[in-house]
């Protein structure tokens, strides 16, 4: 199935009813194809893969009785009723096993991002489509039929090329063209002929073979990492920055990528620099310098790089048409090198030391002579920026027919050629000329001298001069060494032209195509203005001004023996993130790791990425360092910038595979109390309704322990499922774009209690398991159903049986600030609609021409209307007034956590013993920034008689804890009767939920237990008539002693279950919390979280 499915609508009369297939019959008549809807239809996500599809079309004729849909050939006819989509996904009926379904069969274009070059992005069915109950009645989605066919609703720069292309104005080049040509120029630079003779007199035949060799072991490590990378998947435009970026994330590509960008942008000029240099000295030779050399020098290098610019400009068929140019130029001068080896030397020649292929010149040239302070590892420095073009293939990736195949073909065929080349060329040289030569025929051999182991003495000609003098020929003297050789001197100058232009353009292409990807990504948003492309090509022509006017001012420098070394640890560096990605990618082993090319090793990647940074430190020290200083600051920048991008990079991979070992291995530590750490699952529903709620547990949990915001959808469960489903990616994403280092967790559920019954046992892996819940106080408790109630309280008691301690916080204005948020989404809408309203009017009134009359009753209109709001605002300004002061109240409520508390107190009424977590809480609270001005005071019960023995125990354990406190207060009249005024209260409070079967006969009594057993008995209230005095007592000393407390943590009451009901429950908690500043009510698990050991 390798079709698109394309639809056509007649948009007049689409039935919304589901259609039913009444006849399959096979046919491959396609013609009844009508015009249809041309809706723009929605936006979707990118990919891109294979190409060559043919379009399949369905088509429908609403005057018929039945409709034809054509598919793969098969003819369905269905009824008036037909609609091709069976939810708002659009999926359709297809006919894949002799029956109609809407399961499809395995697609390509499934896997594709829309404005894919490759081919078009079809929809597959959502799991709900093929699970959910079949629903006859689907309201049909305006301009669903193009959805499914076209994908996106506005072009994007892909889909623009993609039409260019179908035009036939669309240029893309094969491996030969656009890769292997490329590198081949690129890495044959000027260093071939000016400069290798050079390396091979001072290093040898032996170690030249090794500096050589050396260079393409890093070439080819790199070759091999670039293969792998580009074969595991899509490869689009941008060269080095794309592989590395989509391999490690924009951390690595966004810094390497302007360092790339940049090298290739002054390399332009070092090889500029290079041709002119040439030019001059030929001008130099024939007498004619335009000013001085240096000024010669700036002034060819601009005339030269205006005209690159213009080829370049051009376009990429120019661009290439010139390489291939330039490229059999240069083959005819190698050529014509080898030829100059085996024609017969003349006497000139000799004197200059040419002797054709002779061993005892290969035999004196073997070994090393290392002069002038020069040493293997500097010789290998001048020698490796030759090598450093295997890139200039990969660099143009946006234009290639198939990159995945012709960056690994071309890059390594490249390396191959090219080190034959080098190897032959210098070998050559080698074999056939002396390092030193005086260049006089006159200097021959005397019948008494001695040659004392000379090749040129043995073939008689005595230039032992050079010993004591400076000879002006040879390999160590003469860079025109290969110009001697050659059979025609000419070509070779041609040849040198050839290389620095060839590798030039290579460049000036580069820049601006790597800059335009790395712009297109937006990483760095200031440089966003070069990203936009024009021509049938897309061509950076911004990116070309750039880089042109970056290599003028380099080549004005004319001087760039300090800016070569940069420009070489650049590449390098750009080449060990390359080794280095394939290795981080192979070691993380995500399963979206599967390149096609099978030729690498994870570990031989890693040692080209090592031996990559060695050799920067070899070439330069200093250049090295200042790489890797601006690398680091360039990745801090976009570090903390954070991109909106997510590339399923290794990093991300990485992160996870580490995460899941650090977890795996936690489970293998038996716990501590020492280790012990609050890990809340907090009620909050969707967090940035409850933020306050959140900020307090936050400050408990962050850099300690786990935190998960946790919402229950009760309802229906399809509903609720569904709600969920759309809910989790964007409260996750709230949390952290608001910097709260949470988890978001949420279940579906028919009931509340069971829901959080479910977080509470499935929550967390391993030792990551929440094991404190924090809740809000339920403050509408009296007003809700008797049924929410006992949830509420069911919840608590299922926290107990499942050993959870327990938080319950109350403030004074509720937690809940979901109203609020809902006006101010309102009031964003309507300012919204206002100001498309305005826009709409100015641009009605600048587009028509309005007579006087009109205009004048415009403005009366508007006038009106303004008037009309006016009044309607003023009419409900006390109104609005009140509710504006109240949402204010609640929003300064909503964010008290996050404000700094100041001085004050956190008082810790820890009343019962729960294993420590009361007072833990309070300690951790009081190490936070925000919380470290308030000092804990500590309050404890006791017997009157007995408080100053108390105190000094309780002072004494809590310094054997380490736990800093203000003060300890031993409160002796905990067991007093709480005065009558809040006794009457409480009394009042309850009364509602009283049962009173006491004053009723018992057949009476027992009726109304039947019909209200969540309510109060007087039996129950007489049982825990003690305890209910506690908690009123306690709210009395509450109010006496910690009213200014900042924050106030108190032991919370247990009710045995099956004994205190859910309401006498509620009315302590009421009772103890009331008329208080935040109060926390704790109850550990009765489970140690304190020691004194160390």
């Amino acid at each position: 199935m390798d079709s698109v499915y394309s639809t056509q609508l007649d948009g007049k009369s689409q039935s919304s009813t589901r259609f039913q297939v009444s006849r399959v019959s096979d046919t491959h008549d396609i013609s009844s194809n009508m015009q249809g809807n041309n809706e723009e239809p929605p936006h979707y996500e990118e990919t891109s893969l294979a190409d060559g599809i043919s379009a399949h079309r369905m088509s429908f004729r609403p005057e018929d009785r039945t409709s034809n849909v054509h598919y793969n050939g098969d003819t369905i006819k269905t009824d008036t009723g037909f609609h091709p989509y069976d939810t708002t996904s659009n999926p359709y009926y297809l006919r894949t096993f002799g029956h109609n379904t809407l399961d499809p069969v395995p697609k390509i274009d499934f896997y594709r991002n829309t404005g894919s070059l490759s081919g078009i992005k079809i929809i597959r069915p959502t799991l709900e489509d093929l699970h959910e109950e079949f629903q006859k009645n689907m309201a049909a989605v305006p301009g669903s039929a193009e959805v499914a066919a076209n994908g996106d609703s506005v072009p994007t720069d892909e889909e623009a090329a993609k039409e260019e292309e179908s035009q036939g104005g669309f240029v893309k080049f094969g491996w030969i063209k656009g890769v292997l040509v490329r590198c081949m120029l690129n890495i044959w630079g000027v260093m071939l002929f000016i400069r290798l003779s050079w390396i091979f007199g001072q290093a040898g035949i032996g170690l030249g073979v090794v500096i050589i060799s050396l260079s393409v072991v890093v070439t080819t490590l790199t070759g091999l990492s670039m293969s792998a990378i580009c074969t595991n998947g899509m490869v689009r435009g941008g060269g080095a920055y794309y592989l590395i970026s989509r391999s490690l994330g924009p951390e690595f590509g966004g810094s390497i990528g302007l360092i790339f960008a940049f090298a290739n942008a002054v390399a332009v000029a070092m090889y500029v620099v290079g041709f002119s240099e040439t030019v001059v000295e030929l001008l130099k030779d024939s007498g004619s310098l335009m000013v001085d050399e240096a000024n010669d020098i700036r002034i060819i290098g601009c005339i030269t790089v205006v005209l690159l610019l213009g080829i370049s400009v051009a376009g990429m068929e120019w661009e290439a048409k010139a390489q291939v140019l330039l490229l059999i130029i240069l083959l005819i001068a190698i050529a014509n090198f080898f030829i100059g080896t085996v024609i017969p030397t003349t006497k000139e020649k000799r004197a200059r030391g040419f002797f054709n292929y002779q061993a005892s010149i290969f035999a004196e040239n073997f070994g090393p002579d290392f002069r002038d302070g020069e040493g293997f590892f500097s010789v290998f420095a001048i020698f490796f920026p030759a090598a450093t073009g295997i890139l200039a293939g990969a660099n143009i990736s946006g234009d290639l027919m198939d990159p995945q195949n012709a960056i690994p073909k071309g890059t390594m065929l490249a390396i191959l050629i090219t080190t034959l080349a080098y190897l032959g060329v210098a070998i050559c040289v080698a074999s056939t000329v002396v390092r030193d030569a005086t260049g006089s025929m006159n200097d021959t051999i005397k019948a008494s001298m001695n040659c004392n182991g000379s090749a040129a003495c043995y073939l008689g000609y005595d230039f032992s001069s050079c010993v004591s003098e400076k000879c002006k020929f040879g390999l160590m003297n003469n860079f025109q060494v290969m110009s001697m050789v050659s059979g025609f001197g000419p070509l070779i100058t041609a040849g040198i032209f050839s290389a620095t232009l060839s590798s030039a353009l290579a460049s000036l292409v580069s820049a601006p195509k790597v800059f335009q990807a790395l712009c297109k990504d937006n990483i760095y948003k200031a440089l966003y203005f070069f990203a936009k492309g024009h021509g049938k090509n897309n061509e950076p022509i911004r990116g070309y001004v750039l880089t042109f006017a970056i290599a003028v001012a380099f080549i004005l420098i004319a001087e760039l023996n300090t800016i070569a070394p940069i420009i070489s640890n650049f590449f390098l560096a750009s080449y060990a993130l390359i080794n280095f990605s394939c290795f981080h990618a192979s070691y993380a082993k995500s399963p979206g790791w599967r390149p096609a090319y099978k030729y690498y090793n994870m570990w031989v990647s890693l040692f080209g990425a090592m031996l990559c940074c060695g050799v920067m430190f070899v070439i330069n020290w200093w250049a090295a360092l200042i790489t890797y200083a601006i690398e680091i600051f360039l990745y801090i920048y976009v570090t903390v910038k954070k991109p909106d991008v997510n590339w399923g990079s290794s990093a991300q991979a990485l992160t996870y595979i580490n995460a899941l070992n650090d977890a795996l291995v936690l489970t293998g530590v038996e716990d501590h109390v020492k280790n012990f750490r609050p890990q809340c699952i907090v009620l909050t529903a969707a967090p940035r309704t409850r933020p306050a709620l959140l900020d307090l547990a936050h400050s408990i949990t962050k850099g300690y322990g786990l935190c998960l915001a946790s919402q229950v959808f009760a309802g229906p469960r399809k509903q609720m499922v569904k709600e969920m489903n759309i809910s989790m990616e964007k409260n996750q994403t709230w949390l952290n774009n608001s910097k709260r280092k949470a988890f978001y967790a949420a279940v579906a559920s028919d009931t509340f209690r069971d829901g959080v019954k479910s977080l509470l046992q499935a929550s967390g892996i391993g030792r990551l398991k929440p094991n404190t819940l924090v809740i809000g106080f339920k403050r509408n408790w009296r007003s809700a159903s008797a049924t929410d109630v006992q949830n509420y309280i069911g919840v608590l008691h299922d926290a107990f049986d499942f050993e959870f301690g327990i938080m319950i916080v109350r403030i004074s204005q509720g937690f809940d600030i979901s109203q609020v948020l809902q006006m101010q989404e309102e009031m964003e809408k309507l300012e919204l609609e206002q100001q498309a309203l305005d826009a709409a009017i100015k641009r009605e009134e600048m587009n028509q021409e309005n007579t006087g009359i009109r205009r004048l009753f415009n403005k009366a209109h508007r006038y009106h209307f303004s008037r009309q709001n006016a009044k309607e605002s003023t009419l409900s300004s006390p109104q609005s007034m009140r509710a504006g002061e109240f949402n204010q109240r609640l929003v300064e409520a909503s964010t008290q956590f996050k404000r700094n508390q100041g001085k004050g107190t956190i008082d810790v009424w820890w009343l019962f013993d729960d294993g420590g977590l009361t007072l833990l809480i309070p300690f951790i609270l009081s190490t936070r920034k925000k919380w470290k001005n308030c000092k804990m005071r500590v309050f404890l019960g006791g017997k009157a008689s007995r408080i100053n023995e108390d105190k000094a125990t309780m002072m004494s354990l809590l310094l054997q804890f380490r736990i800093n406190f203000a003060d300890v207060h031993i409160v002796g009249d905990i067991d007093v009767k709480p005065n009558k005024e809040s006794w009457k209260f409480f009394e009042e409070m309850i009364e509602p939920y009283r049962l009173y079967e006491c004053s009723t006969d018992s057949a009476t009594a027992d009726r109304l237990k039947r019909e209200s057993p969540w309510k109060i008995t007087d039996s129950e209230l007489e049982m825990f008539k003690e305890k209910t005095y506690r908690q009123v007592r306690l709210n009395e000393l509450l109010q006496e002693n910690s009213r200014a407390a900042n924050l106030i943590i108190v032991s919370l009451p247990i009710a045995r279950k099956g004994s205190v009901s859910d309401y006498l429950y509620m009315a302590w908690m009421e009772i103890l919390t009331k008329n208080l500043p935040p109060v926390v009510m704790v109850r550990g698990n009765h489970k140690s979280v304190l020691t004194f050991y160390s």
